[in-house]
């Protein structure tokens, strides 16, 4: 990745990545401040896992991909944006969900990272989802355009009484 006279080709198997996760939104905040959680990655990672307004922030998988990086390494929590490639030739895709619970808390087993998230969500009382896509590149050979624009997704689970 990132070598000159290279490009990752679009072909190439990936992963998702979680780049940020955040917990115990009230039901009542309708946004939340740009900059408000991260202003730009910080070395070692920030620390966690509580949040601002008492919400917990998760584990981000920057952990991991700084895992072996000496200068870098430790444990990322909180939110870190986007950093693909910049000779990768796909479009990359960064998809936030939010989910309403029928809880003020997600309990989650184990360290706070996506995977435990996801699991502790199959069996938690979701009310409903929304889905927010964006479309980036630092490749300036991938058009990332009128042709890609930003999808909203939104859905709601009707809840048994």
């Amino acid at each position: 990745m990132n070598k000159e006279g290279r490009e990752v080709s679009a072909s190439l198997d990936r992963i998702d990545f979680f780049h940020w996760l955040l917990l115990d939104i009230p039901s009542n905040i309708t946004e939340i401040d740009a900059g408000g959680h991260s202003s730009a990655v910080t070395p070692r990672g920030k620390s966690g896992p509580e949040a601002p307004n008492g919400w917990r922030h998760g584990i981000n998988d920057y952990t991991g991909w700084f895992a072996n990086d000496e200068q870098m390494s430790g444990t990322y929590y909180g939110y870190d944006g986007p950093c693909p490639p910049w000779n990768d030739a796909l479009i990359h895709h960064y998809v936030f969900t939010l989910y309403a619970l029928a809880t003020p808390t997600l309990m989650i087993h184990g360290p706070l990272n996506g995977a435990n998230v996801l699991a502790a969500l199959t069996s938690a009382p979701v009310l409903g989802t929304a889905k927010l896509t964006g479309l980036y590149s630092l490749n300036p050979g991938v058009p990332v355009g009128s042709s890609h624009r930003l999808r909203v997704q939104l859905v709601r689970k009707e809840t048994e009484e």
